[in-house]
């Protein structure tokens, strides 16, 4: 579904603030693959995502989806096969309007037709709209009228899980999107995403800080550090992984310990 070939980034070049991002990444994910990735701040997980969707063109390298090369695609045209959730549960909605009408600004970017963005949703479409938001248990199928704004954080990221995969995206990309919420409301939204991709069998790419999910969730582990994938584990290695094992690993590919402490208290 994915494949990434000797993608290399390098932000402002040539001046003292120069900083290789990217440096010669390669991965390869099969379709239904959900793959956790971790590491240290600045190892270029998010910047790998942005490649991904197109917030900026790659100096070098490909980027394939699904069969299509899309490293020079405008990142509009990429929105409507590649699901996307920040760590900031503010960012994927509009705020002042309301939750009928973000769900409706979702469906039709993902849409197909040639002037989607100029329908209207009927109301069988609206109906759905209420049949989903009732699956995440928040009540939220009652309020469709309300601004987006009157909902707490947690709302705001399942609703904006429900947006980024009401039409089946070729790829999600999920960048620490439960960090942000208290722990409580994070465990409910991550079950939820569990649920999702597993009944949509959704290609899934994960950063987490947290080591647990890491190892847990998915069927790949991998972790980056200085702009490249230094490991990817699955099947039955990963399986047998514990942790500490998982520490060492990073260790012996890097070449030195890891040193972020959100991920080091996460054991």
């Amino acid at each position: 579904m994915l494949t990434i070939k000797n993608v290399s980034k390098t932000f402002n070049p040539g001046t003292v603030n120069e900083k290789k991002a990217l440096d010669k990444v390669n991965l390869k994910l099969e379709d239904g693959d959900f793959a956790t990735i971790v590491g240290s701040n600045g190892a270029g997980k998010s910047t790998l995502f942005n490649a991904i969707t197109g917030n900026f063109y790659v100096d070098e390298g490909q980027i394939i989806l699904d069969g299509e090369n899309i490293t020079y695609k405008k990142e509009y045209l990429r929105s409507k096969v590649i699901g996307h959730l920040f760590q900031d549960p503010l960012k994927g909605t509009a705020p002042h309007m309301t939750i009928e009408e973000n769900m409706a600004l979702a469906y039709l970017r993902a849409s197909t037709a040639r002037h989607a963005y100029f329908s209207r949703i009927n109301s069988k479409e609206k109906q759905k709209f209420r049949e989903q938001l009732s699956l995440l248990n928040m009540g939220l199928e009652n309020r469709m009228k309300q601004p987006v704004g009157l909902l707490s954080g947690g709302q705001r990221q399942a609703l904006t899980l429900l947006m980024a995969t009401m039409v089946t995206p070729k790829i999600l990309l999920l960048d620490e999107h439960t960090a942000a919420l208290d722990p409580a409301t994070a465990a409910k939204v991550l079950e939820l995403t569990k649920e999702i991709i597993a009944k949509r069998k959704i290609t899934c790419l994960m950063v987490t800080h947290n080591m647990h999910q890491a190892l847990e969730m998915g069927n790949r582990t991998l972790m980056m550090d200085g702009g490249n994938i230094v490991l990817d584990v699955k099947g039955e290695e990963r399986e047998q992984l514990t942790i500490d094992d998982l520490l060492k690993q990073f260790q012996i590919c890097a070449g030195r310990q890891l040193d972020n402490d959100r991920i080091l208290l996460s054991r």
